[in-house]
């Protein structure tokens, strides 16, 4: 026990002389430090607990030092990027220069060994390409009738004719039913779902900050999550091995991205394993779930804070659908396509309320930047790099009242979307979101339907964001009233 103590206390105080002396010794051209607040614990607080979280810190600390800074946590130096053309090396190298494993590593615990940011790079290429293979325009056309009929069927058995609902709730329910659906394929959405379910729930409470820092620490969350992960491996075993005794043309039939991963094949010749298959599937559900549920959610909330865009975004339902009965109206890939109002308004939410707020790489490498102000730096090899989606999203040197929700600002003549690495909803660069066709699919699908069918409205103010979650959704259970629309008196003769 005393060796403990003493290790704990050596490792403190270590930490320590590191903040203290943090800036002594880096290079002349490194980004400025950053020290505020009380020794050691000053750039912690300041990080941790504004009322926007890091946001604040990060917003705060650009307006002082300009598209580039760091501050030393412990033995390790966090670089901040603000701003487009300073972000821009962020998106623009690959892993041998701003790494993506490195700094995601602790999703191995989830994702599981030889998958995504655990897999070699050469293995990692394959799952990615085969990944946007299952998200290609082909097999998105075909997994809108699959979305039409889990949102069918989720709110004709929970939504009565008129009521009021969280929709945060209800849109996570109805995200999750129409991933597993399109993802996991009919089998096993019909049959399986609800265990699916109940896993993803340990897996998604298992990541926490702790998880970062240290992904096996023995606390509760992490023994669910990696028991969670045995029983979804073990459960979609059947599954894929009954896969891969079906024919070819049997297979062929089939649209999920499960089948696509069962008929994966290394550059080496070897299948993809069980194991990896699931992990995969996993990596799905977790980049689609929270992004689609929480810009549903505020799109949504954001239509029904404005009776104006409102009745736009009916009228153009209208314009693609016909004057008739359009609340069952087919729904095809090209009428999403003409929804450019929606689309403006899914963006739009995406830029005010991105999912992550923060996005990290770790510097292999000297690497030379230069901000939007003109300044010029090198970022050290070995510096964990940070840029914020949130607050790039908020620059009014790009965005006009960055703080006010207009779809318009993407439309012609405006299109403030056009700057390079400006608008971060999906990322940008090589790593961009390779599933963002599917979330816009998948989102305006949804909404789409709900402004068809029925009349909401919102059942209180607008919320605010809660900064504290790992995914940034509203504060508390954001309620909506909603009214079943009638058939108009034609149809209903």
């Amino acid at each position: 026990m005393a060796l403990v103590v003493i290790a704990a206390a050596v490792f403190c105080l270590t930490c320590c002389l590191w903040m203290l002396m943090s800036g002594k010794f880096r290079p002349a051209k490194a980004p400025p430090h950053v020290s505020e607040g009380p020794p050691i614990v000053g750039n912690l607080m300041g990080f941790a607990l504004g009322p926007r979280g890091p946001l604040d810190f990060i917003k705060r600390n650009f307006e002082v030092h300009g598209g580039a800074y760091s501050m030393r946590v412990a033995h390790k130096t966090l670089t901040f990027l603000v701003g487009p053309k300073a972000s821009a090396p962020f998106f623009q190298n690959r892993d041998d220069v701003f790494s993506q494993p490195e700094v995601y590593g602790f999703m191995t615990q989830v994702f599981g060994k030889g998958v995504v940011y655990d897999a070699t790079p050469a293995k990692r290429k394959a799952q990615n390409v085969h990944m946007s293979r299952g998200l290609r325009a082909d097999r998105l056309k075909s997994y809108i009738p699959k979305i039409l009929m889990e949102t069918k069927k989720y709110m004709g058995d929970r939504w009565a004719e008129d009521g009021a609902c969280d929709v945060l709730k209800a849109l996570s329910e109805l995200t999750i039913l129409t991933a597993s659906r399109c993802l996991h394929g009919d089998d096993v959405r019909e049959t399986l779902f609800e265990e699916v379910a109940d896993i993803y729930h340990d897996l998604d409470k298992g990541i926490t900050p702790l998880s970062f820092f240290w992904p096996t620490a023995p606390v509760e969350g992490h023994r669910k999550r990696d028991a969670a992960r045995v029983r979804m491996v073990e459960l979609f075993r059947g599954v894929i091995d009954a896969r891969r005794t079906q024919t070819r043309e049997q297979a062929d039939a089939r649209t999920d991205i499960l089948q696509v991963f069962v008929d994966m094949k290394y550059k080496d010749g070897t299948m993809a394993t069980t194991d990896e298959i699931t992990g995969l599937l996993i990596a799905l559900l977790f980049a689609g779930q929270h992004t689609s549920s929480i810009t549903s959610t505020w799109t949504t909330l954001f239509i029904l804070h404005d009776a104006k865009l409102k009745a736009r975004l009916l009228e153009e339902q209208r314009q693609i659908f016909g004057a008739g009965d359009i609340r069952d109206a087919p729904m095809s890939f090209d009428d999403l396509n003409k929804m450019e109002i929606l689309h403006n308004c899914v963006k739009e939410t995406l830029r005010m309320h991105p999912p992550l707020i923060m996005l990290m790489r770790k510097a292999m490498q000297d690497v030379p930047i230069e901000t939007d102000a003109g300044l010029k730096y090198v970022i050290p090899k070995g510096d964990i790099v940070f840029t914020s989606p949130a607050v790039a999203g908020r620059l009014d040197m790009v965005f006009k009242d960055p703080d006010a929700f207009d779809p318009d600002r993407y439309a012609p003549p405006r299109e403030e979307h056009a700057t390079p690495f400006a608008h971060l909803g999906f990322g940008g660069g090589i790593h961009q979101c390779m599933g963002q066709q599917f979330g816009f699919m998948q989102v305006k699908t949804i909404i789409s339907w709900l402004l068809r069918n029925y009349d909401m409205e919102p059942a209180g103010p607008m919320p605010k964001a809660d900064y504290t979650a790992m995914v940034v959704g509203p504060v508390g259970e954001p309620m909506i009233s909603f009214k079943k629309i009638a058939p108009p008196p034609a149809a209903a003769a």
